[in-house]
């Protein structure tokens, strides 16, 4: 079958929408994160950008190749030459959000059949739910985002090229931005599955697997390269050791099952959004653990049996992008919200398709939407500081040593001692064994200063973070 022939029928181009229906897309993104810019660096983004050499310079950058995720390292590069510090961080994961957006709404009015306003309403819940502040204001949230903007763009251009007849696009472009897609993230890998899943949901019928692994051979060839690439370097080669270590694969499957359904939550439950929720890594078999994995079983099964339904496509697209690896590889931490950053794209569409078929609906769509943009805007404010970022975590997470000892060493770090040795005894009642809280308890008590001092901590001594 040529590319002419295989063209997905019923889509609703992207190069016939409004620009003031694009440009007003990217301004309601801009709006609701206005005030990410408002945010500092929290957690992760200590050792991954502030206090990580290779991506201090680009020379820095260029010696450490290669090495994991190097596309993504390059960004940061890139941002600390720019000179524009925790500004230009943030400049940068806005800007990757909006062209997300907007490459969103392209993918899904080439999806299914034409309802006018669907793409642009899909695109926009994608856009301003609160989940995605993770991947955006979360300054190192962006390897989810990037990535995200690399496999998009894939997406796009492989439907474009089968749309219009020209392989270019599909067969060499298309490629190369998976490629760029993995560069940034692994969990990429899962791409040209999701071309598959796009042939099978609203491709010519009857499927045919000989057509559609025709039409994504080179997606597979690029992932199967990577894959021999990943294994054979040594980074890599750790990192899978030691992930094998943490528990058996049983154990895994179910912990991944509770994984799956704690991000499904998330989706509805924006007053839950956590920034560490640290879900416990399921042990052994019980009743409540096997419910977990049969529901996630069942869904899948029952997106397979309705690939060809709306539902089917939206359920299968959002499961296949749930960190896909965590199903074969166990991972330290099973869960975070900025998992779902693609993931989200799948429910999304589904959403705009529903609220655009009627004026009311319509109505109703702008109301969640502007709901969604306001919840946005205030999820950002809690990575305004480190005291206001941990204090949200033990809120919703009252089990969490990790994150009271945290919280203690940001309180100690703003001066707050007392408050400070509340948090870390607290962390050590949830977890006596917590060599960290204990030594960072002992490190306030002495007034033994932190190490190495940063400009927060000159007034005060503090005890080091939990990394």
């Amino acid at each position: 079958m040529g590319e002419e022939a295989s063209a997905l029928p019923g889509g609703d181009p992207a190069r016939g929408a409004p620009p003031l229906a694009l440009l007003g897309l990217a301004l309601a993104v801009a709006a609701c994160y206005a005030t990410a810019f408002l945010g500092d660096f929290q957690f992760d983004d200590l050792n991954v950008i502030v206090r990580e050499p290779r991506v201090a310079s680009l020379p820095a950058w260029w010696a450490s190749l290669p090495g994991i995720r190097p596309a993504l390292k390059l960004s940061f590069a890139l941002n600390q030459a720019s000179g524009l510090g925790l500004l230009g961080f943030h400049l940068a994961n806005v800007g990757i959000h909006i062209v997300n957006a907007l490459l969103a709404y392209g993918v899904l009015s080439r999806l299914g059949p034409r309802v006018p306003g669907a793409a642009l309403l899909g695109a926009l819940l994608f856009a301003l739910h609160p989940v995605q502040t993770e991947a955006v204001t979360y300054v190192s949230g962006r390897s989810s985002s990037l990535s995200a903007t690399f496999a998009l763009s894939s997406v796009l251009l492989w439907l474009e090229g089968r749309e219009r007849g020209k392989p270019v696009l599909s067969r060499a472009l298309s490629p190369a931005l998976f490629l760029g897609s993995l560069l940034v993230k692994e969990s990429a890998i899962v791409l040209p599955f999701g071309l598959l899943l796009v042939l099978a949901s609203f491709g010519p019928r009857p499927f045919r697997w000989r057509d559609a692994l025709r039409a994504t051979s080179l997606h597979f060839a690029v992932l199967a390269a990577a894959a021999a690439a990943l294994l054979l370097a040594p980074p890599y080669r750790r990192m899978l050791e030691l992930a094998f270590a943490l528990r058996t694969p049983s154990a895994n499957l179910l912990t991944h099952a509770q994984a799956v359904l704690w991000l499904a939550g998330q989706v509805v439950r924006i007053d839950l959004l956590n920034a560490d929720p640290a879900l416990p890594a399921a042990g052994a078999l019980t009743a409540v653990s096997a419910a977990r994995a049969a529901l996630v079983l069942l869904a899948a099964a029952a997106g397979l049996a309705f690939v060809r339904s709306g539902w089917g496509f939206a359920l299968l697209w959002f499961l296949l992008w749930l960190p896909p690896s965590g199903w074969l590889v166990p991972r330290p931490e099973p869960a975070n919200d900025r998992q779902l950053y693609l993931a989200l794209l799948g429910p999304a569409w589904l959403a705009g398709r529903l609220l655009a078929v009627s004026r009311a609906r319509r109505v109703a769509a702008l109301a969640l939407a502007l709901l969604l943009g306001i919840a946005t805007a205030a999820r950002n404010l809690v990575y305004r500081d480190p005291v206001r970022f941990w204090e949200d975590v033990v809120r919703k997470s009252p089990g969490n040593a990790r994150a009271y000892n945290n919280l203690g060493f940001s309180l100690a770090a703003a001066c707050r001692i007392p408050e400070a040795d509340r948090a870390l005894v607290h962390a050590l009642e949830i977890d006596p064994e917590f060599v960290r809280a204990a030594v960072n308890l002992r490190l306030l008590r002495e007034g033994e200063p932190l190490e190495p001092p940063s400009p927060r901590q000159r007034r005060c001594k503090a005890p080091a973070p939990d990394r």
